[in-house]
């Protein structure tokens, strides 16, 4: 028995210590060939694999400006209590089936005013046909001086780009604004001006602001009541902000639509910092989006210094405007703006510049190329979509034309920019 063991040990120890280097040799192989799989079964290079963006702000950027040949306009039109059937003329005579409209009663006016206007749009044919007219159901309460018409503002161009398709640039009017020229006339113009301009009167030097907006502190009951109240002010003042520099200027303004989206996503965090700042600023729409506008990078040399509007103003300007009347009627003429304030409800000048400069009968419709005062066919939504792009425009073109041209061929043009 003990000259068998070593036999028998001999016989397993073998064939062990071969299986154990075959083991070894197929591991090397296997790993040397997959670390090498490229060398050996795909010659070609591989693309480099990108992986998607950790952040959502790396997703967002300004978006490109259309490239359609005419121009479409996003409209917000607010008023206030007594305002319902001022804010309904307006509207007509802003409408253009290409454009986009919100309408805004605040808070202030009564159930049955909002409601009166809610019909309107809701019936209106044109409107509920092609859809283009929407009004802000759930009201929101605003305050002139207060931060909450910058926030009202902010809320409309948001439902502008959630809801309609495509648009160029947004613009901003009241209940007591009113046009000067056609719709075909601001289209036929706008179509050959760069669509990533923004014109907004603006200016640093915020002189006697500084002690009386700037510093103080002023609280918004718009932001939290139900009630519409002034604002009151706090006793502790403040510093002016050295993180950005404040700009200030006219609260009606043109802005175009990449400005606007960014001023609503805010890839980076300027916009939401000013709005909290301006939170507590006295007549915020004044200083806002100019503030914004001049800080970003992005914006800052896209900026007209002009707000496309006749104001008659005291020297120096007070808190408010002068009311418009006839005696004004050649000086808007001959200002070549495209919009004027501020207008009384059921101003006689209204109808002279409905007859002179829009061509409008009371109640209904400007004319152009979509529709004359002759065509039966008004209410029929089919009829409108095919001439939509069809301008005729009159004399208004040829002013506009003569504003804009002046603003952008000015020898200080790029100093007024952000200065």
């Amino acid at each position: 028995m003990e000259t068998s063991k070593p036999h028998t040990k001999k016989k397993w120890f073998l064939p062990l210590v071969f299986s154990l280097l075959l083991s070894t040799f197929l591991i090397f192989v296997s790993v040397f060939l997959s670390s090498n799989s490229s060398s050996f079964f795909d010659p070609s290079p591989r693309p480099a694999i990108h992986e998607p963006p950790r952040f959502v702000e790396s997703k967002l950027r300004v978006s490109p400006t259309s490239s359609t040949s005419v121009p479409s306009i996003a409209y917000l039109i607010s008023g206030s209590v007594g305002d319902g059937l001022t804010l309904k003329r307006t509207l007509m005579a802003l409408y253009h089936p290409r454009n986009h409209y919100v309408v805004h009663l605040d808070l202030e006016a009564s159930e049955e005013e909002r409601l009166e206007l809610a019909r309107f749009v809701r019936d209106h044919p044109l409107f509920a046909g092609l859809g283009n007219v929407r009004m802000v159901v759930k009201a929101n309460l605003v305050t002139y001086r207060g931060p909450t018409m910058v926030t009202n503002t902010l809320h409309a161009a948001a439902i502008l780009l959630r809801e309609a398709p495509e648009w160029d640039w947004f613009i901003n009017l009241s209940a007591s604004d009113y046009p000067l020229l056609t719709q075909d006339d601001l289209l036929y113009t706008l179509s050959t001006v760069p669509r990533h301009l923004n014109f907004i009167e603006h200016t640093s030097d915020i002189g006697w602001k500084e002690y009386q907006r700037a510093r103080p502190i002023i609280i918004d009951p718009g932001l939290y009541s139900v009630h519409k109240s002034d604002v009151f002010w706090v006793s502790q003042k403040r510093s002016v902000p050295t993180a950005y520099k404040l700009f200030t200027g006219s609260a009606w303004m043109m802005l175009s639509r990449p400005f606007i989206e960014y001023c609503l996503w805010g890839w980076d965090n300027l916009p939401r910092i000013v709005l909290m700042y301006y939170a507590n600023f006295l007549s915020s729409p004044e200083g806002y989006f100019h503030t914004v506008i001049c800080n970003a990078e992005e914006f800052r040399n896209t900026t007209v210094n002009h707000d496309l509007h006749f104001i008659s103003w005291d020297n120096p300007p007070k808190q408010h405007p002068h009311f418009l009347t006839v005696d004004d009627y050649q000086r808007m003429v001959n200002s070549h703006a495209p919009f004027a304030r501020k207008f009384g409800r059921n101003e006689s000048v209204l109808d002279k510049i409905d007859s002179e400069l829009l061509g409008r009968n009371a109640d209904g419709f400007v004319p152009g190329g979509w529709f004359n005062q002759a065509n039966p066919n008004i209410t029929n939504p089919n009829y409108v979509v095919r001439n939509i792009t069809d301008l005729r425009p009159g004399p208004g073109a040829e002013r506009l034309k003569q504003l804009i041209n002046g603003l952008l061929s000015a020898e200080d043009f790029k100093a007024k920019q952000c200065s």
